[in-house]
């Protein structure tokens, strides 16, 4: 999988596909596609991956408590909702 590194703007291929799903790692492996050259693999923050198309990675590759913060927001939704 192919995403792009916001800082630079340059293509990283990902290499640990299950870093990059686990919301408890914060960086993944991948070798940057810049140049002629096969770079060395290097880590990424996944904080700084977008795809390709600019689009943000999915809350739940990134955050581990994505669904308790949703759940609170919900709830403080409802109580303001009530009053």
């Amino acid at each position: 999988m192919f995403l792009m590194h916001k800082p630079s703007g340059d293509l990283i291929e990902i290499l640990t596909l299950d870093q990059l799903f686990n919301p408890c790692m914060k960086e993944v492996t991948g070798i940057d596609h810049v140049g002629e050259e096969m770079q060395e693999p290097a880590s990424y923050l996944k904080m700084e991956m977008v795809f390709p198309s600019g689009e943000s990675l999915p809350r739940c590759w990134l955050d581990a408590h994505y669904r308790e913060t949703k759940h609170q927001v919900s709830t403080e939704e409802l109580n303001l909702a009530v009053s």
